[in-house]
């Protein structure tokens, strides 16, 4: 039994809340049942003063979206000292930017799609760039949002203009590819397997084929060549490497292969504090590798340091 005293931050300030409960509840209760001492932090603003009082022995991160996933936690336990789990202040920041982490991906020879980061005031009656295309907001997760733009459409979303939108103004428009979801999740300095994403009853892998019981179903390994497979996890290690990840990442891909087995593969984004729950993508795949639930948190929690 470890003895040590891990302090799980979840809920927080996000879009993302529920998901982020959900995973906390989960590696809470994990880790209590392989003998961590467990505290259990619904994060508020008065987080820092919390974690001061607390000072546990690690913080192990389970919030997602913005203030938990953009750098902002991690820079409040770098100054508090307390070594924490997944990546640190300058990967999250970068990876929480759609646009800027695109940029760094595709400069490491990662294939991305066309793609441009504007205001969603700019985007008004005209196409921004040749439809399909899809609309993301800069600094979400979850899929909030997203908006795919078909050829028949002859003018952009009038939503991105609305009072109601919620997303913040910098909107990525990105060329749409078609086919199949594939992501890949990397432990350490170790591509996982790679699992493909099969919505059941949505166009897209949006929040409810997520969240939602039956939204999608997982196939892992993912039912593709071995030198796409292969191609998959050596692009999600370098996406990794690249942005500068720590612990735990899973970067997404969309790959058509509606005309030829080599066909379009594209990296779409990197996730740098991905689901976990049991059933979640990532400790799935970390199951396919021998790594039982409890057994991928402790190393999670063993992995975990400040200056990451």
């Amino acid at each position: 039994m470890s003895g040590k005293h891990v302090a799980v931050l979840m809920g927080g300030l996000s879009s993302e809340r529920p998901v982020s409960l959900s995973s906390g509840g989960a590696c809470a209760e994990a880790l209590e049942a392989i003998g961590y001492r467990v505290t259990r932090i619904d994060v508020d603003r008065n987080v820092g003063r919390v974690l001061a009082e607390l000072r546990p022995d690690v913080a192990f991160n389970a919030l997602h979206g913005p203030f938990g996933e953009d750098g902002t936690i991690q820079g409040v336990l770098e100054y508090l000292q307390i070594p924490y789990t997944h990546s640190g202040v300058l990967a999250s920041a970068l990876a929480m930017d759609k646009g800027q982490a695109k940029i760094v991906a595709a400069n490491a020879g990662v294939p991305v799609a066309e793609a441009k980061v504007m205001s969603r005031f700019d985007i008004g009656n005209e196409h921004p760039i040749s439809p399909p295309y899809v609309v993301k907001p800069v600094r979400e997760g979850s899929s909030f949002g997203v908006v795919i733009v078909r050829e028949d459409m002859a003018h952009p979303p009038q939503s991105l203009a609305s009072n109601d939108w919620r997303y913040g103004d910098r909107v990525m428009v990105e060329h749409y590819v078609a086919g199949r979801e594939l992501t890949c999740g990397v432990m350490g300095d170790k591509a996982l397997g790679v699992t493909e994403i099969v919505p059941q009853g949505h166009s897209f892998y949006d929040y409810d084929s997520k969240y939602v019981a039956g939204g999608s179903s997982h196939v892992l390994p993912a039912e593709i060549s071995p030198k796409i497979y292969q191609k998959i996890q050596s692009l999600a290690l370098k996406a990794h490497e690249a942005i500068g990840c720590r612990g735990v990442s899973r970067s997404d891909f969309r790959y058509d292969d509606r005309f030829s087995e080599d066909g379009e593969l594209v990296w779409l984004e990197i996730n740098t504090q991905p689901g976990m729950t049991p059933t979640s993508l990532v400790p799935e795949m970390a199951a396919h590798a021998g790594f039982a639930f409890g057994e991928f948190l402790r190393w999670m929690v063993e992995d975990a340091s400040c200056l990451r």
